[in-house]
Formats: C-alpha cells, sequence, structure tokens
C-alpha cells in the first residue's frame, strides 16, 4: 500500500492517511444532529467515550489538535500567567504563538535532553528540571507559572515516549503547588500501545488532555479534549469563540469513532515497520520508541528532493536530519522499498 502522492511511499507524517472503506461507510452512516446545540448524537457518544477512556468527567470535539491545545491551556492558566514546558513541545514550536496571539498567555521554555531526534533522551520530561522552573504565583516581581505542558509521544523527540515515573512525579508535586498539568496527547495512543500503560493512567496525571484521531488513528479530521465537566463547559465556549461550532459533525465524529474500534491496536504494526525501516537504514532500533524513525548526519537538502524523484516521501527536519513516519497507508513492502530508496541516497 502506498499514499496517494501519485502512488508514493509517503513518510512525511502520520497525518497523511486517508480514510479506509470501513471508515467511510461509518461516515455515510452516521447519525446526525446539530452539535452546537449538543444535539449530534455521535459526537456526543463518541465524547462520552473518549472521556471515559482517559478517566475525565467530559470531552468536547474539536477540528484539530492544535485548537484542543489551546483551549486546554487557557482552561489552566489566565491572560497574564505563563505555561512551562519543552522548548520542542508542539505547542510552543507549531502552533505559531497562538497561546499569546489569541489569549495573552506567556510561556517560557525548558531545553530537555542532550540527544536530538529521539536520540537520548531529547525531549523527556523531568519532573525536576521543570519544577526548578516554576515561579511562584506570590511574586510579584515575577509571571507566575500557571501550567506545565507535557507531549506524549514527543514529536521532535522523535516519537519518544514519556517516563511514567517523571509524570507521575510531577503530576504528585503540582497538586500540592498549585501548577496545572495539559497534555499534548496527539500521539497518546501511540505511547499507550508501545508502552502498555493504560489510557487512563495518562489521563489522571493531566488536568486537560489534548488527543487527536487524525494522525496514527487515521480519522480525516479531529481531535478531543478532555477534563472535569466545569472546564469542558468552558472549553465549548471558547471552542465557539474561536470559530469551532460545528453543526452535523457526527460525520467526522463516526471517523473517530471506527479508528478507536478498528485502529488503535494496529498502531503496533506501524511501530513495527519503523523499528524494521531504522533496522534496514543503520538506526538503533531500540532508539525508536514508536512509529517515527529520525536519520541524522544526512545532507537533507539533497536526499529529500532525490528520494521523491523515486517515490519516497520523508520529511525535511533540519540541514542533517530526516524524519520517516509509518502509519497505516504504508505496509512492509512500502517499508521495504523506501529503505531501498534511502538506503542508496544515504549512503553515497
Amino acid at each position: 500500500m502506498t499514499s496517494s502522492t501519485s502512488g508514493a511511499v509517503d513518510l512525511r507524517s502520520d497525518t497523511l492517511t486517508r480514510p479506509t472503506p470501513g471508515m467511510r461507510a461509518a461516515m455515510a452512516e452516521a447519525e446526525v444532529g446539530d452539535d452546537v446545540y449538543v444535539e449530534d448524537p455521535t459526537v456526543n457518544a463518541l465524547e462520552e467515550r473518549v472521556a471515559d477512556l482517559f478517566g475525565h468527567e467530559a470531552a468536547l470535539f474539536v477540528p484539530s489538535g492544535t485548537m484542543g491545545n489551546q483551549i486546554g491551556l487557557r482552561l489552566v492558566c489566565e491572560p497574564g500567567q505563563e505555561v512551562l514546558g519543552d522548548a520542542d513541545a508542539h505547542v510552543f514550536t507549531y502552533e505559531m504563538g497562538a497561546a499569546a496571539a489569541l489569549f495573552g498567555l506567556s510561556s517560557r521554555t525548558v531545553v530537555s535532553g542532550t540527544g536530538g531526534g529521539g536520540y537520548g533522551d531529547a525531549g523527556q520530561v523531568s519532573a525536576d528540571q521543570l519544577i526548578a522552573q516554576v515561579r511562584p504565583k506570590d511574586d510579584w516581581h515575577l509571571t507566575s507559572t500557571a501550567a506545565v505542558a507535557v507531549e506524549n509521544t514527543h514529536n521532535r523527540g522523535g516519537g519518544l515516549v514519556q517516563p511514567l515515573a517523571e509524570l507521575q512525579k510531577l503530576w504528585n508535586w503540582s497538586r500540592g503547588a498549585g501548577v496545572n498539568v495539559h497534555l499534548d496527547g496527539a500521539r497518546i495512543w501511540n505511547a499507550h500501545i508501545a508502552s502498555g500503560v493504560p489510557l487512563s493512567t495518562y489521563g489522571r496525571l493531566a488536568d486537560t488532555a489534548s488527543v487527536c484521531l487524525s494522525k496514527g488513528l487515521g480519522a480525516p479530521v479531529g481531535s478531543v479534549l478532555v477534563a472535569g465537566a466545569e472546564r469542558i463547559a468552558a472549553a465549548r465556549l471558547w471552542r465557539k469563540r474561536l470559530g469551532g461550532g460545528m453543526r452535523q459533525v457526527g460525520v467526522l465524529a463516526a471517523a473517530g469513532a471506527y479508528a478507536l474500534d478498528h485502529h488503535l491496536e494496529r498502531l503496533a504494526e506501524d511501530h513495527e515497520h519503523a523499528r524494521l525501516l531504522a533496522s534496514l537504514l543503520g538506526v538503533d532500533p531500540a532508539r525508536v520508541h514508536t512509529n517515527m524513525v529520525v536519520v541524522d548526519d544526512v545532507d537533507a537538502a539533497t536526499v529529500v528532493p532525490a528520494a521523491r524523484a523515486q517515490g519516497v516521501l520523508v520529511g525535511h527536519v533540519s540541514a542533517r536530519r530526516i524524519r520517516l513516519v509509518t502509519h497505516l497507508d504504508v505496509d512492509r513492502a512500502g517499508v521495504e522499498r523506501a529503505a531501498e530508496v534511502l538506503g542508496g541516497l544515504i549512503a553515497r
């Protein structure tokens, strides 16, 4: 199986997955209503299901992971307060400064790890490191830290799964410190499958969490924000203010429900393919936690277009780094083909 880009093996991201025939059928048959009136039964059922999976009281279906993250941050941080997190976190790197532009939230980052791209411990949560940087609420000289953002799996960390012990330590500390925790769980499903940690365990270690249906799970669009009932009621208002009020959106929620039914356990196959790809390219498979392979010490400006010319699409991370992401639209044959093409280019 290959992607839709001229039959290419597309490893740029797991966001490139397309709805399967079964998912399309579920979308076509979805029972719908007006979600702004909270009357879409398919959306309501999905929200209740995801909230239950993560051990929270309520959930809200939103168009994108970025919207889920940003509303989640606003729920746990007031204008003029700050969110603390890893310097390479998605909420700080790829969301266009939305926390500041939309909500007046200040952001401060900590450089974690030394390896980079899934090597060493780059992007890995260190509770002690974060706690040491938290600014108190009772010092009027300082911008107080209201929330800590954690990303699991960590995108720029090469699909790294965060250590449960560090998440637990951060959470335990946060309860006494009056600091909230937001989880960017765009690929929390991958972390769950790779680690065996229950989704409810990850969920209970965060005040708010945004989880994506449109990456490894393969839905065409949509994320779900989970939190307590009072916060989700406020989140519904923020979604409306941001233009995220949707109508008969059950046709999209049905795709998410189908993905949970049929595509969650199969993420293990993507992880296996990623380790195979790493092995074929001379990357230590032990460094591949989930579905991302980072290849360093390559001339990315040369390799990326050359691979594309041979029908293999990869991500250009930096001058000396490329990223490969396995997903349900790339099978073992596609992985082997990609490895053959890339191996020839990298070896030059």
